[in-house]
């Protein structure tokens, strides 16, 4: 990675700290606090989303005919859904064991803490339930998949990335062909101690 590119990484890793530090100060302004990974609220705070919650009914019958139809069609998505978190964390229980690359924590990936919140009812509980376990899924496989791309093939592509992978700034130039046999070993030695945020300790 050269000079520039590293300066610029710094960045933005600089940045996301600053966006971090600002979303604990909005946490704070809205009364709640996480302490052992289980969210507070004040009393005052959950009376007052209590009396902005929808009932069941009022629910089901404000939903367009529409929507309510295509709900089994979204959570058929499940057994695929289940089926990837399975044949995956089997692949990375057995092979990045054979090529020394740190595992991916699973449940680092997974938030279910929406329940927590009193201003929605079952059915969007049971929602973001779901949303959850998708979304965290597919990060959590996306984690795995980018360590495997930079064991095995660690080169930047020759057109623009949207939404790149924690580990693609670091990659090799598209086109610099002494880089990849000169570095290669060194990549794969950083996955030994990849974190779960795609960063090296």
């Amino acid at each position: 990675m050269n000079e520039r590119i590293r300066t610029l990484v710094q960045g933005i890793k600089s940045l996301e700290a600053e966006l971090e530090v600002e979303m604990a100060r909005r946490r704070i302004e809205l009364n709640f606090a996480v302490h052992n990974g289980k969210v507070r609220f004040e009393h005052v705070v959950i009376a007052r989303h209590r009396a902005v919650k929808s009932g069941l009914t009022r629910y089901v019958l404000g939903s367009r005919p529409l929507m309510v139809l295509t709900a089994p069609l979204i959570y058929s998505l499940i057994l695929p859904f289940a089926l990837l978190d399975a044949f995956v964390s089997l692949y990375q229980a057995v092979c990045f064991r054979v090529y020394g690359v740190a595992r991916v924590r699973r449940r680092d990936y997974f938030m279910f803490d929406r329940g927590h919140l009193a201003y929605l009812n079952a059915i969007e509980k049971l929602n973001c339930v779901y949303c959850s376990y998708a979304n965290g899924l597919i990060a959590y496989v996306r984690e795995i998949a980018s360590r495997t791309e930079q064991y095995w093939c660690p080169i930047k592509h020759a057109r623009r990335v949207i939404a790149a992978h924690n580990h693609y700034t670091a990659f090799l130039d598209y086109g610099d062909a002494e880089a990849y046999r000169r570095e290669l070993p060194t990549l794969r030695q950083e996955l030994q101690k990849s974190g779960t945020d795609g960063t090296s300790h």
